[in-house]
């Protein structure tokens, strides 16, 4: 047995070689370049805490921070037949299906889910832009259905989270369908007298924008998140005129009437329960989910002192 061979130098290798550090631990923000450890970006919601710079965020991850606990229960969605129209580029639209379901772990782009918001019920979807550009199909258009529905069934409000380059051109004619289809749902919600707050992240583009995202009671956005049904560029070239600064932003959009707020993604599930509670005429929320205090009794008046007695 060689002793310096079998036991000297993997002693030495070990105490020398350089650790293997996983890809995922740090985040270059890309509005100002800032490097973020993953817990840091995770407590902050995908928020640069340098820059304020909004990221994209999973509607998992968002749901987690929106509803009490983080907990909630997902809604059923009916699925599509998943080719309607035999479409096929340079990749066949299954296979593009399937790799996006690989990526995201979600059946589309659309989550709906139920839970409890500052102790009031409510229903919320929300898009995801990684699976295929959030694009709106079928699917996008059965989840939102079933959101107007589950919402009115259980008499709550429902709140929709935007993020969609716009209708999916693989499902042609039947993706933009959905824009009166989910037009009819919210209406349903108007019906029954129940709120429908829509919340636009970045992007919020084409026929998502020209339907159910633009139809909400309330109008919310994130900062700085582009909302637009077509492109600047598109635009210019039409009017041939060139479009103001920050033009399809949401700070734009506020300033002009679109908007009726743009608030960190921090502070919007404080927002959107105050909001929620105002509109379903219940009484605000506690602070803490603590009971409330109890009201401080007037100081008593103080005793009056007995008279000194006198001697005749």
């Amino acid at each position: 047995m060689n002793w310096i061979s079998n036991y000297v130098r993997p002693k030495i290798n070990s105490l020398f070689s350089r650790r293997e550090v996983p890809d995922n631990l740090w985040t270059k923000c890309p509005e100002c370049g800032t490097m973020l450890f993953h817990r840091e970006l995770a407590a902050a919601q995908n928020t640069c805490p340098s820059c304020d710079h909004h990221m994209q965020i999973s509607p998992r991850k968002r749901f987690e921070s929106l509803f009490d606990n983080g907990l909630f229960t997902e809604i059923k969605v009916d699925e599509p037949p998943l080719d309607p129209l035999g479409f096929k580029d340079h990749k066949k639209y299954p296979d593009r299906v399937r790799e996006a379901r690989k990526k995201t772990d979600e059946t589309d782009a659309m989550l709906v889910a139920e839970g409890n918001i500052g102790r009031l019920k409510i229903i919320a979807a929300a898009q995801d832009f990684t699976f295929m550009g959030g694009s709106m199909g079928m699917y996008v258009g059965n989840a939102i259905v079933a959101a107007a529905e589950a919402a009115v069934q259980r008499k709550c409000p429902l709140v929709l989270f935007s993020a969609a380059g716009g209708a999916r051109m693989q499902e042609g004619i039947l993706s933009l369908m959905q824009m009166p289809r989910t037009t009819v749902a919210v209406q349903m919600l108007r019906e029954a007298g129940l709120p429908y707050i829509v919340v636009l992240t970045h992007p919020t583009t084409g026929g998502v924008t020209a339907s159910y995202a633009m139809l909400g009671d309330i109008q919310i956005a994130e900062p700085n998140a582009l909302i637009a049904f077509a492109g600047t560029r598109v635009i210019e070239q039409t009017i041939r005129e060139k479009l103001p600064e920050g033009f399809q932003r949401a700070e734009y959009l506020l300033d002009h009437g679109m908007l009726d707020r743009v608030t960190h993604r921090m502070k919007l599930k404080d927002e959107l329960v105050s909001i929620l509670h105002m509109l379903m005429k219940q009484d605000p929320p506690i602070r803490g989910d603590l009971p409330a205090p109890e009201p401080t009794p007037e100081p008593a008046e103080p005793a009056p002192e007995p008279e000194a007695e006198t001697g005749k």
